[in-house]
């Protein structure tokens, strides 16, 4: 059991955006268990589970898991997500599923099975979109699609499962998750002066999930530095 701490699930935990969530719930007073198909989750996590959060009998097994061992759910974190970047021509219909199937339904899946722990808890659900569902490179249509997809579904749960639980999607920018060494420009070009950091998007979802955003539902975050306001043309 969780010892009367919340808990929280955060899927896509063992690294990047996800990590960084595990961490910063952590470090407030959370019970977290990090979900990933990596075999290892962040040290902060008080559990990790191996699930390809796709796959429906591995969502229901490990949110019965978390019935089981730590008795309550205060806070679901939808963040796993894969790319496939091909020219439309050459994606084929499995690539786009299984882009599909990580990214949007998969927070369907789990919001469905975690809803009775959540109403109890009267718990939050933090979904992960992008600013790729406003606009796009080219190449990235099954990428785009899903995010796209996730902001309508979080405002659909949001409305279908309250007053109990509250649903808000966040929607990054770049953010530099390699810890990977940026020019100058790269940040510059930001009207924030810089390149997103992990904990720029846990602080976030971290607000999200707390008490002091229990008037927040259905809403979505755009977390970029400021770049989808800013008009860029060609000279």
């Amino acid at each position: 059991m969780a010892e009367g701490k919340r808990v929280a699930l955060v899927t896509g935990g063992a690294r990047g955006i996800g990590r960084g969530i595990a961490r910063r719930l952590a470090a407030d007073g959370w019970h977290v268990v990090t979900a990933d198909t990596e075999p290892e989750g962040p040290p902060e996590a008080a559990r990790h589970a191996r699930a390809d959060i796709a796959d429906e009998a591995a969502v229901r097994a490990l949110v019965d898991g978390i019935a089981s061992a730590e008795g309550r759910l205060d806070g679901l974190v939808c963040n796993a997500g894969i790319m496939v970047r091909k020219p439309l021509r050459d994606l084929s219909l499995e690539e786009w599923s299984r882009v599909i199937g990580t990214n949007l339904t998969s927070t369907y899946l789990l919001a469905r099975a975690a809803e009775p722990l959540l109403r109890a808890a009267r718990g939050a659900i933090v979904t992960m979109a992008s600013t790729r569902a406003h606009q796009s490179e080219p190449d990235t249509e099954s990428y785009a699609a899903s995010k796209g997809g996730l902001l309508a579904l979080t405002h659909a749960l949001a409305v279908s499962l309250g007053p109990e639980v509250r649903a808000n999607v966040i929607s990054p920018g770049w953010i530099n998750v390699r810890d990977e060494t940026l020019s100058e420009a790269d940040n510059a070009q930001h009207p924030a002066g810089r390149v997103g950091r992990p904990e720029d998007i846990a602080a976030l979802a971290a607000w999200l999930l707390g008490p002091e955003s229990g008037f927040v539902t259905g809403s979505e975050f755009i977390s970029d530095g400021g770049m989808t306001r800013k008009m860029i043309y060609e000279d």
